[in-house]
């Protein structure tokens, strides 16, 4: 398979109780809502025969239930770099409740005291792009919300920045692919059934 009919398949994890409160959730660990598992199981049919060459998790409990949920625990494996961006000083604590001390704070720009800059994030994200590029064939990643939008936007060859304007919901796939060799987004920030490949 040439890279211009590669698919690289970003999961966004399902949902957790501070994906619903807002909360920035970066290294702590916690798991799906019961509604959260039920939103993973719907990506069952659609992998269910779809051939993928690396199918790639973030080690964090959120991401790797989603995988084993849409049945691909058995291919996955885990990858560091697809961890959530680490909040540091913000872990926990919602976009309202930072701009209370940090009003103009934006994390694509700023990043996080005590956490990850933007170009910490970038770096890391650039290593994983480079590792899927070696790969022939379809790809599937199960990650968190702000490092798939990092994905997406360094994917493009677009500064890290740019990922404030790709919005990206729990429990949703998006498609990375190309365009005449020209890398590419097929399908953004999908809920229920997805584009065919």
């Amino acid at each position: 398979m040439s890279s211009s009919k590669q698919h690289v398949y970003l999961i966004r994890h399902g949902e957790t109780e501070w994906s619903l409160s807002g909360q920035h959730t970066g290294t702590t660990d916690i798991p799906l809502t019961e509604n959260g598992k039920q939103e993973a199981k719907l990506f069952q049919p659609f992998f269910a025969h779809m051939p993928l060459s690396l199918v790639l998790t973030s080690p964090l409990t959120r991401a790797r239930t989603t995988c084993e949920l849409a049945d691909l625990g058995g291919q996955a494996k885990i990858d560091r770099d697809l961890m959530e961006w680490n909040y540091g000083e913000y872990e926990g604590l919602t976009t309202k409740q930072i701009h209370e001390t940090s009003p103009n704070w934006m994390l694509f720009r700023d990043g996080c005291p005590g956490g990850e800059t933007p170009e910490q994030v970038s770096e890391r994200v650039d290593r994983l792009i480079a590792k899927i590029r070696t790969v022939d064939g379809n790809i599937a990643l199960f990650a968190h919300g702000h490092i798939l939008r990092v994905l997406a936007v360094r994917w493009l060859g677009f500064p890290i920045l740019e990922g404030c304007h790709f919005l990206l919901d729990p429990a949703t796939l998006s498609i990375l692919s190309y365009y005449y060799g020209i890398p590419a987004i097929k399908q953004w920030n999908s809920k229920g059934t997805p584009v065919s490949p």
